[in-house]
């Protein structure tokens, strides 16, 4: 899947292993033993997480069946398997039995994920069970299997290790008390306006009821058509399961911090743009103001990622020194495995993609092509140019003139009336973007960015922005017009920067990133195979509301050079986590 990696192919016959690698021998330059990294915990007695994870979604769903079809369950004797689980060895109610399963079938994710908390969980349950069966069923056998799993778990208890965020503890119990009170509200609120009841109830006796049904068991409140009484069963179950259900998500969810870019991490960034910014276009978008920071230990490298549905996701190369990417991308996955969550790359090259799959145990899958422009070689000469160059000229003659200047050039009145106007164009008040977006205009230490205005008899008709990349580069990171512009007018934009980039120092300049771009074009050449045929198809179908077709023939036009960009992940199971 990874193309072209010679230079880590000559690196490793000299004796190296790549970026990050020390000359042979266990013995630093100064002469100082180094210190070996620890295996990676994540790739350690990994059957313990899996077995205990299947083996409670089986019994999990063993008592689902139990509980909502007992005839059925009984007819194909499931609950020979269900001997196993904590919840099948207490004969409580269906509702009792469901709401247990679906305890089970929630922990186990969090099992096979290493979560500590699902684990004190399941623990905390078989304890439960095993004392039930010795004082009120006195079944030893059960007693004892259930004794001898919890022995098992605690004997292997170090093996989960991830932990949970501390906020979610207290947001589960607001969620539970929150929803406790709403589903008394609501049961009352039933027996108050239902009529038929058998006797005149006090509220005490009306909320004992409301109670007892969200665990499943019948209350003093007697109801006189029977119907009623059902309904009240149902609807007091139903909100039991999904009080409990909600509490438990909150409870077991992954922690998501809320990513923040401090301004002592902002300016070591910035020292290592300075100094190795030109190795990846998307350096400079490190400093999103929503991204977190993660350091190698020697502080020469660094990773900017975010947190979303238990995804660490991270965008482009490692900022800083090769040598120093593997202790970056070492803490990065030590802290992914630390809070059970999915490690990701989207965007990186493949000098990265390799660094990331050697040191991460990890795949990389080829996602699009960036479109880089070289300055010195571009020309609207020529056929294949004949589109951009009728489009540039009728956009010309309409009256339309370019501007640009460096922001931190520009009085901050001035910027501010340009965002402001530029922000009137925007379709949505959200804004997505990750891998290729910095999300503001004119931010402190931006003033290298680059901004690019279309006016037409002075009035602002569109914009571009570009970040630095290196010395000698730009990456395009916004694009914006009034809707009644001339069409054309981001072409000529584009066009009229390339030509006046000498004036900026500018050689190179990046522009969007087509995803898929390579299947998008073998697929309608001749002799294409019904497989890529059949790919290009649903990316056709699906460019209906992604701009996946769109990016790909905007950046075609200006003939650039395609450069690969992946996305590097665990294992194929996680890739609609990260996708999404």
């Amino acid at each position: 899947m990874i193309r072209g990696l010679t230079n880590l192919s000559e690196m490793a016959e000299r004796g190296g292993r790549g970026p990050g690698a020390t000359p042979s021998g266990d013995v630093s330059r100064s002469g100082k033993p180094l210190a070996v990294r620890p295996p990676d915990r994540r790739h350690q007695r990994r059957w313990v997480p899996l077995t205990a994870g299947w083996l409670t979604l089986v019994i999990g769903l063993a008592d689902v069946i139990e509980g909502a079809v007992p005839s059925l369950y009984a007819h194909y004797r499931l609950h020979r398997i269900g001997d196993l689980a904590p919840g099948t060895l207490i004969n409580f109610t269906r509702t009792a039995d469901v709401i247990i399963g679906l305890l089970l079938l929630m922990l186990s994710h969090g099992l096979r994920r290493r979560k500590r908390r699902a684990c004190r969980a399941v623990v905390l349950l078989l304890a439960v069970t095993v004392v039930i069966h010795l004082v009120h069923y006195p079944h030893i056998g059960r007693a004892v299997e259930s004794a001898v799993l919890l022995a098992a778990l605690l004997f292997y208890r170090r093996e989960f290790y991830a932990v949970g965020d501390p906020r979610t503890r207290w947001r589960a119990l607001a969620v539970l008390g929150g929803l406790a009170l709403a589903d008394l509200a609501i049961g009352l609120s039933y027996i108050t306006l239902v009529r038929g009841l058998r006797s005149d109830y006090s509220v005490m006796q009306r909320a004992q009821s409301v109670i007892y049904g969200l665990f499943g068991f019948s209350g003093p409140v007697q109801f006189q058509p029977e119907k009623h009484g059902d309904l009240f069963v149902l609807l007091t179950g139903a909100l039991g399961l999904f009080t409990l259900i909600a509490a438990a998500y909150m409870f077991l969810r992954p922690a998501e911090p809320a990513g923040r870019l401090s301004g002592h991490d902002a300016a070591r960034i910035r020292e290592l743009l300075d100094r190795h910014g030109e190795q990846d276009s998307l350096g400079y978008f490190t400093l999103r103001d929503d991204k977190s920071i993660m350091w190698s230990p020697t502080g020469k490298s660094c990773i900017g990622y975010r947190v979303l549905s238990g995804v660490m996701l991270a965008a482009g190369d490692p900022i800083g020194d090769p040598e120093a990417w593997p202790g970056a991308i070492h803490a990065f996955l030590d802290e992914a495995a630390r809070h059970a969550w999915v490690p990701a790359v989207v965007g990186c090259g493949e000098l990265g993609a390799e660094v990331w799959c050697r040191e991460g145990d990890m795949t990389a899958l080829e996602l699009g092509d960036e479109a880089i422009v070289d300055v010195a070689g571009f020309s609207l000469e020529g056929r294949a140019m004949r589109n951009v160059r009728q489009m540039v000229s009728r956009v010309c003659r309409h009256g339309y003139v370019a501007g640009f200047r460096r922001t931190g050039d520009m009085p901050r009145a001035e910027l501010d009336g340009l965002i402001r106007q530029a922000d009137s164009w925007r379709g949505s008040p959200t804004e997505r973007g990750f891998s290729m977006a910095l999300g503001r205009v004119g931010g402190s230490g931006d003033g290298r960015c680059v901004l690019v205005t279309a006016t037409e008899n002075g009035v602002l008709r569109a914009i571009l922005h570009f970040v630095p990349w290196g010395t000698d580069g730009l990456s395009l990171d916004l694009m914006r017009r009034d809707r009644a512009a001339q069409p054309g007018l981001n072409d000529f934009l584009i066009v009229e920067t390339i030509k006046h980039a000498h004036e900026l120092g500018v050689r190179r300049i990046s522009l969007n990133f087509a995803a898929f771009r390579s299947a998008l074009e073998r697929g309608e050449r001749i002799g294409a195979g019904p497989v890529l045929r059949a790919w290009r198809r649903i990316l056709l179908f699906m460019s209906r509301w992604f701009q996946i077709e769109s990016l790909y023939k905007f950046n075609a036009k200006f003939n650039p050079d395609w450069v690969p960009r992946f996305m590097v992940f665990p294992s194929t199971r996680d890739t609609p986590r990260i996708g999404l």
